[in-house]
């Protein structure tokens, strides 16, 4: 039986992990304290557990009193190097939501306290979890591509899940890293994950083009709004859980979940394109749209000896929100294209989070290549951080720069 404590009681540390935790695996964990800045927000979470655990307004009262074998870290992401820090050097083992943390800085004090406590840092990437993602890895691992040599990467958010990005905390920068940390580390990961590699130098572009200042007809927030009638991006924070995890706990923060999409604060980019080159050759072009008719991703991956591609579309507007599609072809040097059979599968993200949650409450393998460490999370938010300076310096720039030491050690493969 291990313990665990939460810090950060919003949608994510709720659902993803408190109430699965203290619904289907009470008998190998426990949950012992849970911490937020908004307390009211906590006490929420212990109700839709159902659990007597503390709630703590203090997270080093916590660490002290709760005692707990491992922290969750589900709270913004400018926040995870202290939680993850902190609970390092109390002795515990900490799982943390990606990213990582958002900025080299931020991410080489991370490391640093790690190598220095021996306590172990495990990035929750549930894509590595998700069944499609697992046929690809296989794919990729057999001989029918050969050596990968390119890989090409687009994801489409559409405007009722990007959006969201734009009216909530990530749409600063100095909270969120911009998308190429917060979101689009999920999909590095995958790519670094399927070559087997760590990326060398990265060159990109990025621009605000749909959010932001880009339309006069806007306010402050959708509840004192003049264009509520007519802005495709109203929300109404008395409709389902909105009202009782944002709306009755505003008071205690003054954080505003249904803030203007078009706000001049806005300094994160919504149309994003990315290069990246890695140690063993391969290169990756990649983009990052936040503004699609509809919701998902294709990925094509060319080798010596063929070329896969993958789609995978969904969401909840746009032609595929009823009828979600997933495709493999692989196409070899015989001339043969060749549909690879796929289950549907159900669940929050593809199937990822339900058997992400089993393999850290249950254990997995050791040789299971889906677990990703620090490492594997520096590396996937390197990309995003060099990606986030090419921008501001109009220069390549190589990841090296970013960090203090890369020991061979780091190095790992999976």
């Amino acid at each position: 039986m291990r313990s665990y404590a939460l810090v950060g009681a919003g949608n994510r540390g709720t659902y993803m992990f408190a109430v699965p935790i203290a619904r289907d695996y009470g008998d190998v964990a426990t949950i012992v304290g849970v911490y937020d800045t908004n307390v009211k927000r906590s006490e929420l979470l212990r109700t839709r557990t159902g659990g007597q655990f503390p709630v703590y307004t203090s997270f080093d009262t916590l660490l002290a009193e709760a005692k707990p074998d491992v922290v969750i870290v589900t709270s913004i992401d400018s926040t995870h190097h202290v939680y993850i820090m902190q609970a390092l050097r109390a002795g515990c083992d900490v799982i943390t939501e990606k990213p990582l943390t958002i900025d080299e800085d931020k991410c080489n004090q991370i490391l640093h306290a790690e190598r220095q406590t021996g306590k172990k840092v495990t990035v929750t990437f549930n894509l590595r979890y998700m069944p499609f993602m697992n046929r690809l890895k296989d794919i990729s691992r057999e001989n029918s591509l050969g050596t990968v040599t390119q890989v090409h990467f687009e994801w489409f958010l559409d405007t009722k899940h990007g959006a969201d990005y734009f009216r909530r905390w990530h749409r600063k920068k100095a909270n969120s890293g911009g998308l190429l940390v917060h979101k689009s580390t999920h999909h590095f990961d995958i790519v670094n994950w399927l070559l087997e590699d760590q990326p060398l130098s990265v060159h990109a572009f990025g621009a605000t083009r749909f959010y932001g200042p880009t339309r006069e007809e806007r306010g402050t927030r959708c509840s004192d709004c003049s264009y509520t009638g007519t802005c495709e991006f109203y929300i109404d924070l008395n409709q389902g859980n909105y009202r009782a995890l944002y709306l009755a706990c505003e008071q205690e923060d003054r954080y505003y979940r249904d803030q203007c999409v078009f706000a001049e604060e806005i300094d994160i980019e919504d149309t994003l394109s990315v290069n990246v080159g890695y140690s063993r050759g391969a290169m990756m072009s990649y983009s990052l749209t936040a503004y699609a008719p509809y919701e998902g991703f294709r990925i094509v991956l060319t080798g010596t000896n063929g070329r896969l591609e993958a789609e995978y579309y969904d969401g909840a507007i746009g032609p595929y929100a009823d009828t979600p599609v997933q495709h493999i072809r692989l196409f070899n040097r015989e001339q043969k294209v060749i549909d690879m059979p796929l289950q549907a599968e159900s669940g929050d993200h593809g199937g990822g989070d339900g058997r992400l949650l089993r393999a850290l409450m249950r254990g997995s393998d050791p040789n299971d290549p889906r677990q990703a460490n620090s490492w594997d999370g520096a590396m996937s938010c390197a990309i995003g951080f060099a990606a986030n300076r090419s921008i501001r310096e109009g220069k390549a720039v190589r990841i090296a720069e970013l960090f203090e030491r890369i020991p061979e050690e780091e190095h790992h493969e999976h």
